[in-house]
């Protein structure tokens, strides 16, 4: 079933002329495929590779999901726009190249339920020609919305300009991103909300803290293989030459399905623990980039549902309640959902059923709870 799968995907032709991709307005849908496998009861699924906009403001490729009611609607319908957890920084890491695409949306049952449409970018890089740049705001932003644009660009979705964005992990960065993001790149959509389960905030912090940790090995792994891709220079920088091929071999993995997982799990042990031979968080230049990546508090006039995990290893839960109390202080309102004893991995299935909750309460017009005065 995977094998025949991912298969079938790799003939979809994501090579777009660079006179197409300069004659087209960001959030365009290039090509459209159906979406194999998964797509829910009552809605129609597409694979669509759609235009976005790079690092430098060069029209780009990116592919993604798109997911609608196959009923028409007699009204505009909300989107809701899933950014998704790390699956990995090399091009076949997109999970629109995984055979069970909607499994991957958490809480997508509730949405359908609800009559949203549904779109999920891959992200630039991943899917589509390209260098995934890992972490990195901007870029993901313009995903998320392009691919909000490109929903309201088929007619049989008939979606409206209001959408929510909800993301886990890498997900949740790229969601605060889209909120800092919005007003400015995409000024025709309506942000109601943003919602992040477990997201990644002050990067510095994060991969300090991470760093002498399997998982954190791995995610050092592939950040550096991105950003010394996207931002040229050479990996072993910071990587020992004699670690180098253990290094690409892990930074390569993606990590959709439990194969995929275990895969990681066993590169990561045969990569040597000292492995690096300078920490780039001390880097100057590499640690401006990553403040710079690291999402301040979006405009105050968005509503910010965040889920943190208490045991989560990966992303401190000390340092996601501090970034909330940062919206706080800036006059945001934060519902804040605490999931005791919760991982890192589950943080967006566990609080889905509450993300969807707070996203439906907005699209009714209704204010959902602060918690700002539990977070002073």
């Amino acid at each position: 079933m995977l094998a025949t799968a991912v298969a079938s995907r790799a003939a979809d032709d994501v090579d777009v002329p660079a006179a197409e991709l300069a004659a087209a307005s960001p959030g365009t849908i290039l090509r459209m495929w159906p979406l194999y496998g998964g797509v829910p009861a009552g809605y129609k699924g597409y694979r669509i590779l759609y235009r976005s906009t790079g690092l430098g403001g060069e029209p780009i490729p990116v592919t993604g999901a798109l997911m609608h009611p196959a009923t028409p609607g007699a009204t505009s319908r909300p989107i809701v726009a899933w950014a998704h957890p790390t699956s990995g920084v090399a091009t076949p890491c997109a999970p629109t190249l995984f055979p069970y695409i909607a499994g991957m949306v958490q809480g997508i049952d509730r949405f359908t339920d609800a009559g949203y449409v549904i779109v999920a970018t891959d992200y630039e890089g991943l899917g589509a020609p390209g260098r995934h740049p890992y972490l990195i705001g901007s870029s993901a932003a313009r995903g998320v919305l392009d691919s909000v644009r490109a929903a309201r660009t088929l007619k049989a979705a008939n979606a409206g300009k209001r959408f929510v964005v909800w993301g886990h992990s890498q997900g949740g960065h790229a969601a605060l991103f889209t909120g800092i993001e919005a007003a400015s790149y995409a000024p025709e959509l309506t942000l109601v909300g943003i919602a992040a389960a477990a997201p990644a905030t002050n990067l510095v912090k994060l991969f300090e803290a991470d760093k002498a940790t399997g998982s954190g090995r791995s995610l050092t792994s592939m950040a550096i293989y991105s950003w010394s891709r996207v931002f040229d220079f050479s990996a072993t920088r910071f990587v020992r030459a004699n670690a180098i091929p253990a290094f690409e071999k892990l930074a390569k993995d993606c990590i959709l399905s439990p194969a995929e997982f275990f895969t990681e799990d066993s590169d990561e042990k045969r990569l040597a623990r000292n492995f690096l031979v300078s920490d780039p968080t001390q880097a100057p230049d590499i640690r401006r980039m990553m403040t710079e990546n690291s999402p301040g508090p979006p405009p105050s006039r968005i509503p910010v549902f965040i889920a943190q995990g208490t045991a989560d290893t990966v992303v401190n839960p000390a340092i996601t309640r501090a970034y909330a109390r940062s919206i706080c202080s800036r006059g945001g309102r934060v519902t804040y959902d605490e999931l005791p004893g919760g991982s890192h991995l589950v943080a967006g299935r566990d609080s889905a059923n509450a993300a969807f909750d707070w996203m439906s309460q907005l699209f009714a017009g209704k204010a959902p709870r602060n918690d700002c005065k539990k977070q002073s």
